[in-house]
């Protein structure tokens, strides 16, 4: 099993940080992992992407042509990443910024309205770990509570009282991509 994940947006929008709890919490199962990111020179506001790939076998290379899933926080990067997925792929949209639909129809799409639930929550700040919740759910790899607990471990001290919020940011993405509905 390889899985080739990419998860894009624009800095600022924890775009690295989703995609270092997952390597974490993959490395947790003892799974081989690559993370690899890449961003402007902006940084915040500027394009910023990673490539993760979790593999129960040694990984050849960290590039990626083809991957299995991918999270678009905006529609830059809808534009750029949606014609490369591997056909019955994952697509996890992030409809309060993306204003049009996928076009392709041979993918499974998640479209979810990560900053509106992030702020439901209470802090925009959790849109990402939303989106990593739903694409969780969606791929038979990792759980909910391995990357909460992944969470746990690695959240810097100064971001400790943001646990809780992502823990329920989590659980809500992984929740509407089932199309269940959960209490704020």
């Amino acid at each position: 099993m390889q899985t080739e994940i990419i998860i894009s947006g624009f800095g600022g929008q924890g775009v690295l940080f989703a995609g270092q709890l997952l390597s974490y919490a993959a490395l947790e199962k003892d799974l081989h992992v690559t993370w690899y990111p890449s961003y402007g020179p902006e940084m915040r506001g500027g394009t910023a992407h990673c490539t993760v790939i979790i593999s129960d076998d040694e990984i050849g290379s960290p590039v990626i042509r083809n991957p299995t899933a991918v999270i678009v926080m905006n529609l830059p990067s809808l534009d750029k990443y949606e014609p490369l997925i591997k056909t019955n792929g994952v697509l996890i949209v992030n409809t309060s910024l993306v204003d049009r639909d996928p076009e392709r129809e041979d993918l499974r799409i998640v479209l979810v309205p990560a900053n509106d639930i992030a702020e439901e929550l209470g802090d925009k700040r959790m849109s990402n770990l939303v989106m990593l919740g739903s694409l969780v759910n969606k791929l038979d790899i990792l759980s909910i509570e391995d990357i909460g607990t992944s969470l746990d471990r690695h959240i810097p001290k100064h971001r400790r009282n943001l646990l809780e919020g992502n823990l329920k940011a989590l659980e809500r993405g992984a929740a509407l991509a089932m199309g269940e509905k959960l209490a704020t």
